[in-house]
């Protein structure tokens, strides 16, 4: 199990190749981003290759699966993430399943996530690169979103049955849409392949002041054999090098 820095969230507004170069000299070696589409790639594989920092994970283009009049669209941006991801050295690509469908039932939108999924699988297979789905709290970030219970995410990743495709547990996320963190944990942690982490209430630091016990959570993921990332995805109200310093001294890793 090994921290990685989100570099949006943590350095907000700092150009990539800039972020992976502090996050590097704040002592990690692990990283991550969001949409790789409106980045400048050349600058961040020069920041990567100086530095030697790994790159965890980064977004796949954001089609939604719950609409499959759009799969050749999301079909499309998955094979242009994939060659950006081996370019970078990435493994993994993080998904959103997209907005609730009007008008459609909720069965025949979690059918076509699976389905989508699973045309998605030789792809995949081929790069050897993990599609990660993820949950979202609908309360307050990602309103409108469809995918906000891990039980449901679980259920879409077994009908998948894949190792190239997981589940990107958010603990911020969770609490927010359904609390009972350890157990569900539990229950999903052999469908998990990337975690996210974050200050609750607020998505800031993760310190004394939130209501999870993230020391517990760490724990808890240390027992039940979790070997991936632990993607530190907060927005520091304060220094973003002190946060992490602080953050990697509260969770021993």
């Amino acid at each position: 199990m090994y921290l990685s820095v989100c570099l949006n969230s943590v350095f907000r507004g700092v150009p990539l190749s800039e972020a992976v170069e502090r996050a590097y000299f704040a002592g990690f070696g692990f990283c991550e981003f969001w949409g790789w589409w409106d980045q400048d790639i050349d600058s961040i594989a020069s920041a990567k290759e100086k530095t030697g920092m790994q790159i965890s994970a980064m977004c796949t283009k954001m089609v939604p699966l719950t609409d499959k009049n759009l799969r050749s669209e999301y079909i499309n941006g998955l094979k242009e993430s994939i060659e950006i991801a081996k370019r970078l050295g990435i493994n993994s690509l993080i998904s959103q399943v997209g907005a609730d469908q009007k008008g459609l039932s909720r069965e025949v939108q979690h059918a076509s996530i699976v389905e989508g999924l699973k045309q998605c699988l030789p792809l995949l297979e081929e790069s050897g690169i993990t599609l990660l789905i993820e949950p979202l709290n609908d309360l307050y970030d990602h309103k409108g979103y469809y995918l906000a219970k891990s039980a449901e995410a679980y259920e879409i990743t077994n009908e998948v049955d894949s190792k190239y495709v997981k589940i990107l547990f958010d603990v911020y996320h969770q609490q927010l849409s359904e609390g009972n963190i350890l157990n569900n944990l539990e229950k999903c942690i052999d469908r998990i392949g990337h975690i996210h982490i974050a200050g609750v209430p607020g998505r800031h630091e993760i310190n004394e002041n939130g209501e999870l016990n993230y020391p517990a959570v760490i724990k808890k993921l240390k027992a039940l054999g979790y070997k991936g990332a632990v993607g530190l995805e907060y927005f520091p109200e304060g220094d973003p090098e002190k946060s992490l310093f602080d953050v990697k001294k509260i969770l021993s890793l």
